[in-house]
């Protein structure tokens, strides 16, 4: 597990870092007093766990947890805070863990444990299942870059190539519910976490290019707008 750790109290910080870096499997991605650091580095590298306080000058840690829910970034977050009056709202962000201030060492393990235990369930569920006259692929949903529907067959294509089935859209999306999962077009179901590129095609239509690969989908301007609002 990555996390990064921000606290404007040194001392604070360190109790983090002195926890945090006695654990196993766990990588210390970045440790800052500054909220505007942390945002920096989350914008340039992957972590799966940001610990923050709330309450610090300039940019809170309240901020970038929304942030980090408005974005969609797939990054838990667990606030250590001396002030209670964030909680509602904090888990209104979905944030993963409230841990007030004076705490212990074992309520922060015990909270990134249970985040442990919560990731490898999503890894399992975390799965599309599609039957085939004998054959049964497994594929990770993560690894779905987008989908496509032509005719009576659909072609899925995930970062180690295409995949055809006849399932419809309907079906696949009813198995997509994750957030990173839009509906762009009738013919397109797109993962939004590979979107490269939104180029005008017609006056109500965009052709969409992803990382990673050549093939292209498309997305309806309402589609864009809806992005533009709850995503980007």
């Amino acid at each position: 597990m990555r996390i990064g750790l921000v606290d404007d109290r040194q001392l604070d910080l360190d109790k983090l870092i002195g926890i945090v870096s006695q654990l196993p499997d766990i990588d210390i991605v970045f440790s800052t007093l500054s909220a505007e650091e942390a945002y920096e580095h989350i914008k340039r590298v992957d972590i799966d766990l940001l610990i923050a306080d709330i309450e610090m000058p300039n940019l809170s840690g309240y901020e970038l947890a929304d942030i980090i829910h408005s974005h969609a970034l797939n990054i838990a977050v667990i606030f250590v805070t001396a002030t209670s009056g964030y909680a509602v709202h904090a888990f209104e962000l979905n944030v993963h863990d409230y841990i007030m201030k004076p705490y212990t060492r074992e309520r922060l393990i015990k909270s990134i444990e249970r985040l442990k235990e919560k990731s490898q369930s999503a890894d399992i569920v975390g799965r599309l299942y599609l039957k085939q006259k004998n054959d049964i692929h497994i594929i990770q949903k993560k690894d779905i870059i987008f989908i496509e529907r032509s005719g009576r067959a659909t072609t899925i294509y995930t970062r180690s190539g295409p995949i055809k089935t006849y399932q419809t859209l309907n079906q696949l999306e009813g198995e997509l519910r994750e957030r990173d999962f839009i509906r762009s077009h009738r013919s397109f179901i797109i993962n939004i976490h590979f979107v490269m590129n939104f180029s005008l095609y017609a006056k109500n239509s965009y052709i969409v290019t992803f990382d990673g690969i050549e093939e292209q989908a498309m997305i309806t301007k309402d589609k864009v707008t809806f992005l533009q609002n709850h995503y980007f």
